[in-house]
């Protein structure tokens, strides 16, 4: 039993870049001019089977011009006859091929672009916007022509659609220790941003060299509620330094007093002078000591 799903393109139905190096065009441009002088002397002669000729031949050689093309640095030719893949050319330089081949032209160079700002949901719920720029180049040629319909057009799509993926399997910010959040990891989350492209974008003959985020935020209708959120967390945490760099220093002082043998503490006393020193180091503001006058 066949489970292929039907057009659904096998791995013995894929195109693979074939690259080919035609002869250079100089030798052949000079060849092609020479027969056309040929040609043109011959119907000068008013010699009627050499005026047809050269009549014929000159057509010939117009037809044999149309064969000569160039190639640009980062830059390929993909040769199709009759619909058929022939082979790619990426060797910079004047070429001739058989005139009757179709000659596409496909940028190799590095490109990039900024995706739009999307308005998804974390994985912890809260609507953010999230935009990305991406990296890439085309490696093969024919699975970026004949794969897909416009492949500039899908990796624009592609790319934000990975990118939306991405976000919602990760928070925007991380509530526990060790957990992986956009705003604060962002080396890991740009390798799996990119790995999502890349694995979207295989098939297209693309690789992508780089995926980062370029735009993140809560979305305006929460964004003032996290930002007191973000402003509690940290007040609380001041406030555990403080008290704690408090209770520290209420200890010291009793060692001192203790072993120093300054003064003897009673329970009460104890617990009072604790009380005292740590609303003086825990207090935001100056604090007005009271001091005690005997009659």
């Amino acid at each position: 039993m066949n489970d292929q799903l039907p057009g659904k393109p096998t791995s013995s139905h894929l195109l693979r870049e074939i690259q080919i190096e035609p002869q250079s065009g100089l030798g052949m441009l000079i060849s092609l001019l020479g027969l056309l002088l040929i040609c043109g002397f011959c119907v000068i002669t008013r010699v009627p089977p050499l005026i047809l000729l050269g009549i014929l031949g000159a057509i010939l050689c117009i037809i044999g011009l149309t064969g000569l093309f160039t190639v640009n640095p980062n830059e390929a030719k993909v040769l199709q006859l009759f619909g058929g893949y022939r082979g790619t050319v990426r060797k910079p330089g004047l070429r001739w091929v058989n005139p009757f081949y179709a000659k596409r032209m496909i940028s190799l160079r590095i490109r990039n672009f900024e995706s739009q700002k999307l308005k998804v949901n974390d994985r912890s719920g809260s609507p953010i916007e999230i935009a990305a720029v991406v990296v890439w180049r085309v490696v093969d040629t024919a699975e970026a022509l004949f794969h897909v319909d416009n492949y500039n057009d899908f990796v624009h799509v592609q790319s934000e659609s990975a990118l939306r993926n991405m976000a919602v399997s990760y928070p925007y910010d991380s509530h526990e220790t060790g957990e992986v959040a956009l705003q604060s990891h962002t080396s890991e989350v740009a390798t799996q941003l990119k790995k999502e492209i890349q694995d979207r974008l295989e098939q297209a003959g693309v690789e992508v060299l780089e995926a980062r985020i370029s735009h993140l935020a809560y979305a305006p209708e929460i964004a003032h509620a996290m930002l007191q959120r973000q402003q509690a967390s940290a007040v609380i945490a001041a406030r555990q330094k403080i008290v704690e760099g408090a209770v520290g220093m209420v200890e010291m002082a009793l060692q001192h007093l203790e072993s120093n043998k300054i003064v003897e503490l009673d329970a009460a006393t104890r617990s009072q002078l604790v009380s005292n020193l740590l609303v003086v180091l825990c207090s935001e503001r100056g604090t007005q000591p009271t001091v005690s006058v005997s009659s």
